[in-house]
């Protein structure tokens, strides 16, 4: 297997709930006027605590300055794994499951802290840049590594850290951070770039201005349905993270599905907001989803973590991460 270390340098920001207005401008251009800005890597999530963007430098630019704004104190890096030869962005999903046991618990052990986009057409798995040599030595034994040069994939050569590398003493994972389950059903899906002009109108307001209504489905007693909604541009291919609810909104076939019209359901990590330098949370819940076979999405956002597993999964996987959280 090959892994492939993008060229972006990145930034992860949080944008506040009231201070998503003054931002508007910015982030409409990234998302739907791509072609005018050099930006190649762009990703918003929402959740009920507030916006998180993932944007390259040139990205970075659109956005004003804000007190509104908290940026994360590294320029970070994606890796994505990549099964052939093929472009990063065309080949075949991985999950975040497959990849817990070659890619997310060997760095956990080696104390590297990741930030995981998963998006319809891949994984990215994002590492501070100047945790590279690092990851490289760790990973180098298990994939032919690659980076990606002016759009050219061309080999990896080791960063050099070789002297006084100890092979860490590997020690169990209990999960340590509260768990839940909102009681939305989600859809992972994308559509063609090409007919992202005519749903525009629709995605902004459901980016910027459906948050202050209780949606559809959602009735007055459901506590436990949560606002959550993730649009990614990157190298051109979009995804989209919405709930089954947000998805009835679209005119019919313009989003892709898949061929079973999969739903998935959410577990989502953290009770205080998790910061980014305590390691191994996705590995606390990719490994055990690993060991039982089952697939999953996995967002990492600037205050909490987000995994998607299938519908039918989902008590079963809670059973199995709060054994897991029991046993520590």
């Amino acid at each position: 297997m090959e892994l492939h270390i993008l060229e972006h340098s990145l930034k992860v920001a949080s944008i506040e709930k009231e201070g998503i207005q003054i931002c508007t401008h910015g982030l409409i251009k990234l998302a739907f006027l791509a072609s005018k800005t050099r930006c190649k890597f762009f990703s918003l999530t929402e959740t009920p605590e507030d916006y998180t963007i993932i944007v390259d430098e040139e990205g970075f630019k659109e956005l004003p300055q804000s007190e509104h704004i908290s940026v994360a104190d590294a320029t970070w890096v994606a890796l994505n794994v990549v099964s052939g030869g093929s472009n990063t962005s065309t080949s075949q999903p991985i999950g975040v499951t497959k990849i817990a046991k070659s890619v997310i618990a060997p760095l956990a052990d080696h104390n590297i802290s990741v930030f995981m986009l998963s998006t319809y057409q891949t994984d990215f798995i994002l590492v501070r840049e100047r945790d590279l040599p690092m990851v490289m030595h760790t990973l180098s034994s298990e994939f032919t590594l690659f980076r990606v040069v002016n759009g050219e994939t061309v080999a990896a050569h080791n960063l050099g850290v070789t002297n006084g590398f100890v092979k860490p003493k590997l020690v169990p994972r209990p999960i340590i951070h509260p768990l839940s389950s909102p009681s939305n059903m989600f859809c992972v899906t994308s559509l063609d770039p090409d007919t992202l002009p005519s749903v525009a109108t629709l995605l902004m307001d459901v980016m910027f201005y459906s948050g202050g209504q209780k949606e559809s489905g959602a009735s007055s007693e459901d506590s436990n349905h949560i606002r959550f909604f993730s649009f990614s541009l990157i190298e051109g291919y979009i995804s989209l993270v919405m709930d089954e609810q947000t998805t009835q909104r679209f005119p019919n076939n313009v989003l892709f599905t898949s061929a079973s019209g999969e739903l998935w359901k959410m577990v989502r990590i953290g009770g205080q907001p998790l910061g980014f330098d305590e390691c191994g949370i996705v590995a606390q819940i990719s490994e055990p989803l690993a060991t039982a076979d089952i697939p999953a999405y996995y967002i990492s956002t600037f205050k909490f973590d987000h995994a998607l597993v299938p519908e039918e999964n989902i008590q079963s996987v809670i059973g199995a991460l709060r054994t897991e959280s029991a046993a520590q």
